[in-house]
């Protein structure tokens, strides 16, 4: 048996940064304003790779990495080979707003794990996958001054607070399987977990009134499954039509929510809310289902082409009861919502195997898509919606099918017509090592 000691070094290195990541507390995974409702921002699915293309992988067949957006892409494989994928993410934001009172900007950034996923063959064409990755993060911070005179002038200066941090990851175990050399099929074992922490202030200068501080720390547990299956077409020597398609069921969350509301004056606090609530099993909490179609056409190695829509009904997720800090007898400003996503890409890769020019090895990729998010404003029903463009590079490193991919993510969040709505613009750099091994070599020599 052969086993590269470097890929597995690599891989168990991975592993321990991925284990930190999910530990670390007090500091943002992300930050959006818009990530005040629900579980936050819902991350993209996908390596490096995939994100470079829009964000695409529905209809993706690739020997060379892992796919994991689709569980049956896991059967596009050498036989015999051992593959991981490790990535990072750094979102750059820049937030702008028009209202009466003028405008207002700022901006902020975060650094991230985005993946750690390992992949080998299990007998002949079917093969086993395992990974984590995020599946949601919750970032924000907001202060705000009383500016209503009368207000002012009973009270003195009233500063509002609220902030928010946390998310929810995602642990998957996949398998998938080949049949009649077109049909692949598979399935996924998924594994939510993750802690919300969501907090508003309101503190006065006159230390006759009482400061508020109120919220709830939000802990979720869940498992659902995923399906999927790709079929491809061989139209010529090199030419092939792959249709592929997902279906990830909706599911119930455990869990409970310590919701809590103190009045505090000088040392003295008293509690005029604490509750628990039990999620599990109840119903309160809900993940929506999605599903996705996908078609792709592509020439060998040298290009492809593919386009994507994705559609999930979080409707009866039951988080507009947890909106804001969940004090008695407020309303909320967000409702859930069914999000869509149209997405398209391109890869090209000039001459993989020229032995002169090292950029011809190199594989070019690019992207677009349309995300419309889970949650829209209520009672309008003004939508939250991004757009962007994606660009990426894969350098071939080391020998084989190892590569390094350097991805660009440039666009707009926030409601296009409403320009009262935060308008979130970002760019976002990933980057991806995929690591490609032959294992469980039988020696020819001795």
């Amino acid at each position: 048996m052969k086993v590269n000691c470097k890929v597995l070094l690599l891989a168990v290195l991975a592993f321990f940064l991925c284990i930190d990541a999910t530990a670390q507390s007090g500091a943002h995974n992300a930050y959006s304003p818009y990530s005040v409702y629900g579980v936050g921002d819902i991350f993209k699915e996908g390596s490096a790779y995939t994100r470079s293309m829009g964000g695409v992988g529905i209809a993706t067949r690739n020997r060379r990495v892992i796919n994991f957006t689709n569980p049956a892409a896991v059967t596009a494989r050498d036989s015999l080979s051992f593959m991981a994928d490790f990535g990072v993410i750094e979102n750059n934001k820049v937030f702008n707003q028009t209202t009466d009172a003028g405008k207002f900007k700022s901006a902020n950034n975060t650094f991230n794990i985005s993946d750690f996923v390992l992949s080998f063959p299990i007998w002949r064409s079917s093969a086993f996958m395992v990974g984590i990755t995020p599946f949601s993060d919750v970032g924000y911070d907001f202060t705000s001054h009383e500016t209503d005179p009368d207000i002012i002038g009973k009270t003195g200066n009233v500063t509002y607070q609220s902030y928010g941090q946390g998310g929810v990851y995602q642990f998957f175990v996949g398998a998938g399987a080949t049949f009649w050399k077109r049909l692949s099929v598979g399935a996924e074992f998924i594994y939510y977990f993750g802690t919300i922490d969501k907090v508003s202030n309101t503190v006065y200068t006159d230390e006759s009134y009482r400061a508020i501080n109120s919220g709830y720390t939000m802990q979720l547990r869940g498992t659902t499954g995923k399906f999927g299956l790709q079929y491809e077409q061989k139209l010529g020597s090199d030419l092939s039509l792959t249709l592929g398609a997902t279906y990830r069921l909706s599911t119930n969350m455990g869990g409970y929510a310590n919701v809590y509301r103190f009045a505090t004056a000088s040392e003295v606090s008293d509690t005029l809310i604490f509750r628990t609530d039990t999620l599990r099993n109840s119903g309160k909490l809900r993940f929506g289902d999605e599903l996705g179609v996908g078609i792709s056409l592509s020439s060998g190695e040298n290009w492809s082409v593919e386009f994507d829509y994705l559609r999930s009904d979080w409707r009866k997720s039951g988080f507009d009861s947890y909106q804001g800090t969940m004090v008695e007898g407020s309303s909320s400003t967000f409702r859930s919502t069914v999000s869509q996503s149209f997405r398209a890409g391109f890869e090209y890769t000039p001459n993989r195997n020229d032995i002169r020019y090292y950029m011809k090895k190199v594989s070019y990729r690019g992207g677009l898509y349309f995300d419309r998010q889970y949650y829209c404003l209520d009672p309008s029903g003004r939508n939250v919606d991004a757009i962007g463009i994606t660009l990426g590079m894969t350098f071939p490193v080391f020998k084989g099918n190892n590569g390094i991919t350097v991805g660009l993510d440039f666009g707009r969040k926030g409601n296009f017509k409403d320009r009262s709505m935060v308008g979130e613009h970002y760019a976002t750099i990933f980057v991806g090592m995929n690591l490609h091994d032959i294992w469980f070599q039988k020696t020819m020599y001795k």
